[in-house]
């Protein structure tokens, strides 16, 4: 029996390279196959895909992700884009302003806003300054890279950045996502991808013992 989960993606790269390492995850009972598309558009748009896709398909999903950043995005789009979504059942994994908040988050607890470019070069920095990078240059973020999982889980630490993104993210308590600044609620998705949902795995078994 398998557990199915759709990701829908802003990025047609970054993200998608990077969710495609949790590809397949094992518990006692079923196996994790991850479905991830980066469809390049824009917040709207990615929850709009990520409803058709699952209602497009004739064996439903267990578990469906929009993810997409603030970027330069209106406050208007941000905000409807995540309710849109949350009247729709798809989960949202968002990052205001980028992903590589949650990469950053892998090395230190970052409570200040930073722009996209200051983001790329503070990750250069804490892998360069972890003590553990030994390539023959110093290490530079690369946004498309395929190895940015690796690079991120061995040069720093998932779990620290779960612990982090979550602290700071139990900080706002409003519904005006485009000023909660930084947040993210990428480990949501990466708790599921670990096998770490209780509610998931719940509902899966559920699912098992109905069959």
């Amino acid at each position: 029996m398998s557990c199915r989960i759709l990701i829908v993606a802003e990025g047609e790269k970054t993200e998608p390279k990077y969710f495609e390492h949790f590809a397949i995850k094992h518990n006692d009972y079923f196996v994790y196959e991850v479905k991830c598309d980066g469809i390049g558009e824009n917040t709207l748009s990615v929850v709009g895909k990520a409803i058709e896709l699952r209602d497009s398909q004739p064996e439903k999903y267990d578990s469906v992700w929009a993810v997409f950043d603030r970027d330069d995005f209106p406050e208007n789009n941000f905000n409807s884009a995540i309710a849109k979504a949350n009247a729709n059942g798809i989960n949202v994994a968002w990052s205001n302003e980028a992903f590589e908040l949650w990469y950053l988050y892998h090395f230190q607890n970052r409570i200040t806003a930073m722009s996209r470019d200051e983001y790329k070069k503070a990750i250069s920095k804490a892998v360069n300054n972890s003590g553990l990078w030994r390539g023959k240059v110093p290490y530079k973020y690369n946004k498309g890279s395929e190895d940015n999982y690796m690079i991120m889980t061995k040069y720093g630490n998932m779990e620290q950045a779960i612990k982090n993104a979550e602290q700071q993210h139990q900080v706002f308590l409003d519904t005006r996502y485009a000023t909660h600044n930084p947040c993210t609620t990428v480990y949501k998705l990466v708790l599921q991808l670990l096998n770490r949902d209780e509610e998931l795995i719940n509902a899966v078994m559920e699912k098992i013992n109905m069959q």
